[in-house]
């Protein structure tokens, strides 16, 4: 009986938003799938760049990989998505959870956008169910509902690793807020716990890393790790209590720099807005509604 391909993960980190993106192949030549990148955006001036984007295309051409998938875990609201940049480099289709549609809806109506938005997950190739697969070469991804942080996030399962999106960061920073829209503690915990309920060796990667001072940034740990110290939801830790604590603290946080960009764009798929009559694409400020 054959034994499955293993797969090869590359990571690069965006340092200006803590964020992961990831690559993953079988080997030089096969198909790869590309999780949560990143689109550069300055907040000062408005200007978009790629430099983040195009590492990920160089080591994608370097290796000669052909891109099956674009994945988001969820609507990112700490940065900008640079998933139809890759895909118009790269090939590959769009693709993140069903659940997008309640999170376009509830964002159509902050950003109080017209009929030409269409909150029914449209501007993406595919949407995921729990438990739908999707194969890439010899490899495949399993999708996991695991919301919370968003009412939409998903992680995805390939082989012995799981990549998390927001659900949990590294045992020393602990886990998601749950205070944006549609965001729940309660569910965070029990989607939590369903990640924590894999085997302790299974490999957890993350959306991002805020490391203390300490140490350098680091994009995986394991469930047993987890369990043992994560400083929000170790072994122990009641349901009623990570509720406390993930409500309490929610409370003191500030909002993300790039949150309003991030979800306008990110609820597109990663589509700007359509231009106005001058050309030029405009991003909502909505004053006094967050």
């Amino acid at each position: 009986m054959s034994s499955k391909p293993a797969a090869q993960i590359k990571d690069f980190f965006d340092l200006e938003t803590w964020t992961y993106t990831y690559v993953v192949y079988e080997g030089n030549g096969s198909p790869c799938i590309i999780i949560d990148s990143v689109l550069n955006y300055d907040p000062k001036s408005g200007r978009t760049s790629t430099t983040s984007a195009d590492k990920v295309i160089a080591f994608v051409q370097a290796h000669q990989l052909q891109t099956s998938w674009i994945l988001e875990t969820h609507a990112h609201a700490d940065h900008l998505t640079a998933a139809p940049y890759l895909q118009s480099h790269l090939g590959g289709k769009l693709v993140i959870g069903d659940h997008m549609t309640s999170v376009q809806a509830v964002f159509k109506g902050v950003f109080n956008l017209d009929e030409r938005f269409q909150a029914d997950g449209a501007q993406f190739d595919r949407l995921l169910k729990e438990g739908e697969s999707l194969a890439f070469g010899n490899l495949s991804l399993k999708a996991l509902f695991v919301p919370g942080h968003t009412p939409a996030c998903m992680a995805y399962e390939i082989g012995d690793a799981i990549f998390v999106g927001d659900t949990l960061f590294l045992p020393d920073v602990g886990s998601a807020r749950c205070d944006f829209p549609g965001g729940d503690a309660t569910t965070l915990y029990r989607s939590i716990q369903k990640i924590l309920s894999y085997p302790g060796q299974t490999k957890l990667y993350m959306c991002h890393d805020y490391p203390p001072t300490d140490r350098p940034a680091a994009c995986m740990t394991t469930v047993a790790d987890e369990k043992a110290s994560n400083i929000h939801v170790h072994d122990g830790v009641t349901e009623s209590q990570f509720v406390e604590m993930r409500t309490a603290r929610d409370k003191t946080l500030e909002m993300p720099v790039l949150i309003l960009p991030s979800i306008q764009v990110n609820i597109r798929a990663g589509h700007f807005p359509e231009p106005d009559a001058n050309g030029i694409a405009y991003l909502k400020i909505p004053l006094n509604a967050l």
